[in-house]
Order: structure tokens, then sequence, then C-alpha cells
């Protein structure tokens, strides 16, 4: 059973070596081009649109996503304001945002670019006593001059919300049942806002640094995993 065990560890640890190495990595410069070509400045950002099955995933994300573009040297606008402005325009939902003429938000704003969200999941699930929250991003920077995509991002991250107070292995039964009480307890009390942060930070990770930012233009050679599906391995 040792040696099992042994043979369990070594191919799991050459199956994840194997992923990584097929894991192609590329240089921001040949990933997103069009970014250093066109260099916008600002990035106007709509809210998402949520294709999960959490109502409030919208409002989870869209309270986490304007400091991480700012941080990273653009100039964003306040979502209060663009909310105030498009509903002005008689634009009071987000599909009708979707669907605006990309030349209207630099005839509005004067913005350069502009985040275009999908919220894919936004799911917590269970598994005995432990449960977990999975949340899938889509993104695109869209040029408001050209109507080139920019930039773009697909991911996932998954946040266990499991209990850590490991009753189960001490007090058998009763152990599972205040295992399974904790992690409900912690699911229901989970700071969402805190998972939409994280969840946006990875989305970030892979943006070339704006013109706001000490680091502009000097990161054409960073290495980021290539999300091109098509290229093979």
């Amino acid at each position: 059973m040792k040696n099992l065990n042994i043979f369990t560890i070594l191919l799991l640890l050459l199956m994840s070596l194997l992923y990584s190495g097929c894991a192609q990595k590329v240089a921001k410069s040949i990933e997103f081009p069009k970014m250093y070509d066109q260099k916008p400045r600002s990035i106007l950002i709509l809210p998402p649109m949520n294709e999960s099955t959490d109502a409030e995933a919208k409002d989870y994300y869209m309270t986490t996503v304007e400091m991480p573009f700012a941080s990273m040297g653009y100039y964003t606008f306040p979502v209060e304001m663009v909310a105030d402005i498009m509903k002005q325009e008689g634009v009071y939902d987000t599909e009708l945002l979707y669907k605006l003429s990309l030349d209207k938000f630099y005839e509005y704003f004067g913005a350069d670019a502009v985040l275009f969200t999908h919220i894919k999941k936004w799911d917590v699930s269970y598994i005995v006593i432990s449960s977990s929250l999975t949340v899938s991003i889509d993104a695109n920077i869209i040029s408001t001059k050209t109507g080139e995509e920019l930039w773009k991002y697909t991911g996932t991250v998954v946040v266990d919300l499991t209990s850590k107070n490991n009753a189960t292995s001490q007090l058998g039964l009763a152990g599972l049942v205040i295992d399974l009480v904790a992690t409900a307890v912690n699911t229901a009390t989970a700071d969402y806002v805190e998972h939409a942060h994280t969840a946006n930070q990875r989305l970030i990770s892979s943006l070339p640094y704006g013109p706001y930012h000490e680091a502009y233009l000097k990161d054409q050679e960073a290495e980021l995993i290539d999300q091109t599906p098509s290229k093979s391995n």
C-alpha cells in the first residue's frame, strides 16, 4: 500500500511537470501587441454581463474592478459618473451598454478604450464537508477609435470555503455534523467582495502597464501564459 501511495504521488508530480511544460509562455508584446501600438491612456470600465447563477455577482465584481486598472497606470472613469451620464442618454441596463457603438464612448467620455467583462461562473459548490467558490471571467479591452481588440483575459479562480475545524477525525459522526455546520456558516459569511478582488487581481496580472505607471513600455518582454487556445503545444 505504501509503494502504491508513493507511485501515485510520483505520477501526479510527473503530470504536473508535463502540464507546466505544455503551458507555453509568451511575452506581453507578442500576446498583446496592439496595447503597445495604440497606447490607450484611459479605459472606460463597463458593468459586467452576469451570466452566472448568482444575481449578486455583478455587484461583487464592480466594487473591486476600478482600482486594479488604475493601479496599472490607466485613467479609469468613476463608475457612478458613467452610470449617471448613460442614464441621461437613455441607457439604463448593461445589455444596452454592450450594444452601444464604440464611438459613442469616445464621444461621451473621451475614452481611448472600453473594458467589456462577462462573468461566466460565480458558483458555490458543496462536496460532503467541503465547499468552494468558482469564479470564471472573460474580459477584453476594445479600442474606441479602431474597434480592435487590444487585450483579453479568460480565467478561473477557485476559492476554498471549507471550515478548518477538522472535528470529524476527533468526534466521528458528531464531528461530521459539526464540520458540516461550520462549513455552511463559513460559506454563508464568506467575504465575496474579497474573493472578487482576488479574481480581479488575477485578471489584471497580464495587462501591460499604462502611461501613468513607472514601468510603462518597460514590460514588453515580461512573460505570461499564452491565452490563445488555437496554438498547439
